[in-house]
Order: structure tokens, then C-alpha cells, then sequence
């Protein structure tokens, strides 16, 4: 599940507008997007751009997913996620690769490489909704950053997708009270 988990924050971050780090951030597109697609899942594979598209897709349904968990919008959440496991077709198989354990993986209607992760992390993130861990699922608290983030801490206590944005909140916490204190 964990890795179903990073692959989802990989790929809404990578393949999603929005901000980035108190920066606007535009996604790729065409080679580029490919590129972030092997950047963000570590894949080596061959991948065509309609695959890299069809990711970018799903990335925006998944920060659908994020925003609501993170807005505490359960509800919304469940609903963003069926839809994708239905429009995957998502459905567990076990699969093992030579001289490795056995593994579950989620595999899609058509087991392409684009629908495969699809229903891998609609499924991921359904496992952490439906387990309790909705609460785990962040937007980053930083001002002009909004990309998400599983919290993977113990006290379930992190506010920002890095520490680049963590400490450019407390800077800036800091010079403002420096500011007040010296005026």
C-alpha cells in the first residue's frame, strides 16, 4: 500500500497545475509528461504519450481525492474514488516476479501500463479512506503550495509536502514577529 500511496502524491505533484513551493507550477505535456510519469513512478518502460495522458487524468481525479480527505470531505472523497475504481476496472491479482515474493497488485480492465497504476492507486488510496487513515491524506499548509503529501509520521502532525515549505513558513513566521518586535 505504501507504495500505491507515494505513487499517487508522485503523480498528482508531477502531473497536476497549481503551485509548487510558493511558485506557480504548470504541468508538463507530450515528452515531457512522459518523462515526469518515469520520473514519478521510477519506471523505465517503454511509455507512450497516451499513456502519460491517461496518468495526467487520473492524477487530477486523485487530487480531487487529497483536497476532500484534506477538507475533511469523506464523502466526496469516497465518491472520487469509486468512480475511478469503476472506470479502472480495478481488481486485485497476485503476481510475482522471479526470485521475489508474491504480491497483490491491482491490475485495470485492460492491464495497460496507464490503467494498471490507475486502479493500483485508486485502490491505494480506497485502502487508506476505508482504513481509517483518511486523516493522513495533507494538502500543504504552506501559502502558494498545494501539492499533497501522505503523512507518514507518528503523531499524524505534518502540515507541509517538504521541508522547503515548512521552512519557508516558519521564515516567514519569523521575520514577521521580528518585524513587530522591532517596530
Amino acid at each position: 500500500m505504501r507504495i500505491l500511496l507515494e505513487a499517487s502524491v508522485a503523480l498528482v505533484n508531477a502531473l497536476t497545475d497549481g503551485q509548487a513551493h510558493g511558485r506557480r507550477y504548470i504541468a508538463p505535456e507530450g515528452a515531457q509528461r512522459v518523462g515526469a510519469v518515469r520520473a514519478a513512478l521510477a519506471a523505465g518502460t517503454d511509455l507512450e504519450v497516451g499513456e502519460a495522458d491517461r496518468l495526467a487524468d487520473t492524477a487530477r481525479a486523485l487530487r480531487g481525492v487529497f483536497e476532500a480527505a484534506a477538507a475533511d470531505r469523506l464523502d466526496d472523497a469516497a465518491a472520487a474514488l469509486n468512480a475511478l475504481l469503476r472506470e479502472s476496472g480495478a481488481r486485485p491479482q497476485l503476481d510475482r516476479t522471479p526470485g521475489e515474493p508474491w504480491q497483490v497488485h491491482f491490475h485495470g480492465a485492460d492491464d495497460s501500463y496507464a490503467v494498471g497504476w490507475s486502479a493500483g492507486c485508486a485502490t491505494g488510496l480506497a485502502m487508506a479512506l476505508g482504513g481509517d487513515h483518511a486523516g493522513r491524506l495533507g494538502v500543504c499548509a504552506a501559502p502558494h503550495c498545494d501539492r499533497v503529501y501522505v503523512d507518514t509520521s507518528r503523531n499524524a502532525g505534518r502540515q507541509f509536502c517538504s521541508t522547503t515549505c515548512q521552512n519557508r513558513v516558519k521564515a516567514a513566521a519569523f521575520r514577521a514577529r521580528r518585524a513587530g518586535h522591532d517596530a
